[in-house]
């Protein structure tokens, strides 16, 4: 324990002594980095060391070798896409936020075909002319269920025929503008999953033109949606936290009267404000989100893995726990998953981000054993969902701090993984 407690203590003096030598309070590092000033003084303090999400973005901001903080150094590279650029900025101006730097994680090796669909420019000969619109509603319905059953190889041979059949059929059509606004977000999801920062710029800003064009209040809170996702990843919580906020404003009230498919979209939107906001350290925000998701959750019971209906008090409560532990409450994360172990949740994506969140926690308290299992858990329940960044990241990290190699599982999973601590 005192091992322990020497460790943090060394590490938040490493931040300390890098952030002065840079000449940068603690606040503006934390604004850097959509974080509340309290992170970084509490990690220079040496609390709450275990989260590694947060001490690798604090070392990285401050140019600390990540060897040197007890973490993986997984390299990243810089994307250049000019249209995604230039895509990125006309939707961000569009939005009255502001302009956003470019984004620096590399694109996916086999999007290439997906990413080809998306650019814009003259549009392809339909390959499918003969399919009306309640066909191409039913490949739509088919492609949101292979993403939420994080079959996501198949998902990405999928969408590019059907974006090129529904820019054909959208061409006449605002209802089909609305459909090609869904594919449009489903890609920027796939490529959000993969770490595709910069194409997904591309594909929320198709999904938000043709999310306008069609007049659908629902197809414009899932791109809404979509896009506070991008923005909060890439540390724009602020901007996304308004985004959703002057979204959700605009479609709040009168929950009896509303069908299950538009309280799913703005639930689901109010769901992403929360991991915005709790990402961000605004504990008010969070809240705010939070209670008015449970009050949208009262009228919708639906539990399914398709287009619109994933949400639901389960998903809700996927999202408390994650939020809790996000603010270092790892107690109350945990207490608050268990009996969300036991409950049937029917969309793999969602059973795996539960194990997923369990193991985070775990690691922050240091349980690597419990973390590990948590995460064979995730895996079991989605394989390719396990692959993307963000975990990947988290499995070189828990590998990284097990120094004395007690857990030869866990470094033999990080090798499977290609990111060996």
């Amino acid at each position: 324990m005192a091992d322990a407690y020497d460790e943090a203590k060394r590490l938040g003096e490493v931040l300390r002594r890098a952030r002065v030598l840079a000449r940068r309070s603690q606040a503006d590092v934390a604004t850097a980095l959509g974080y509340h000033q309290s992170k970084v003084s509490r990690l220079e303090q040496g609390k709450d060391t275990e989260d590694s999400q947060v001490l690798r973005a604090v070392a990285r901001e401050l140019g600390i070798p990540l060897a040197s903080v007890g973490l993986a150094d997984i390299p990243v590279a810089r994307n250049l896409e000019p249209e995604t650029d230039d895509m990125h900025r006309r939707n961000f101006l569009a939005a009255s936020l502001a302009t956003l730097a470019v984004p620096t994680i590399p694109s996916h090796a086999g999007s290439g075909a997906l990413v080809q669909a998306l650019l814009p420019g003259p549009i392809p000969p339909a390959q499918d002319e003969d399919q009306d619109l309640p066909q191409l509603g039913e490949r739509i319905s088919e492609v949101r269920r292979l993403f939420y059953a994080c079959d996501y190889t198949r998902l990405e041979g999928t969408l590019p025929s059907l974006i090129v059949d529904l820019r054909n059929a959208a061409a006449g059509s605002d209802e089909a503008a609305g459909l090609l606004a869904t594919a449009y977000q489903t890609s920027a999801s796939l490529l959000l999953k993969r770490g595709d920062h910069g194409n997904a710029w591309l594909a929320v800003g198709r999904a938000m033109a043709e999310a306008e064009r069609s007049g659908d209040p629902v197809v414009l809170a899932s791109s809404v949606r979509v896009h506070t996702h991008l923005l909060a990843r890439e540390r724009h919580t602020s901007q996304a936290i308004t985004l959703v906020r002057h979204t959700a404003d605009q479609l709040t009230g009168a929950y009896d009267q509303r069908s299950p498919r538009y309280l799913a979209a703005l639930g689901l939107l109010l769901l992403r404000g929360v991991t915005a906001a709790s990402s961000g350290g605004d504990r008010a925000a969070t809240h705010d989100f939070l209670t008015e998701a449970k009050e949208v959750a009262r009228y919708v019971a639906l539990d399914r893995a398709d287009a619109w209906a994933n949400f639901s008090p389960t998903n809700v409560s996927l999202h408390e726990v994650s939020a809790t532990a996000a603010f270092g409450d790892v107690g109350l994360a945990l207490e608050a998953a268990r009996p969300l172990m036991r409950r049937h949740i029917p969309a793999p994506e969602r059973r795996a981000a539960l194990w997923v969140e369990t193991a985070r926690a775990y690691s922050q308290q240091g349980r690597l054993a419990d973390g590990y299992q948590a995460l064979r858990i995730a895996e079991s329940c989605a394989a390719q969902d396990i692959r993307r960044p963000a975990i990947r990241e988290l499995v070189a990290d828990m590998a990284a701090r097990d120094r004395r190699r007690t857990l030869p599982e866990l470094h033999h999973f990080s090798r499977q993984l290609g990111v060996p601590a």
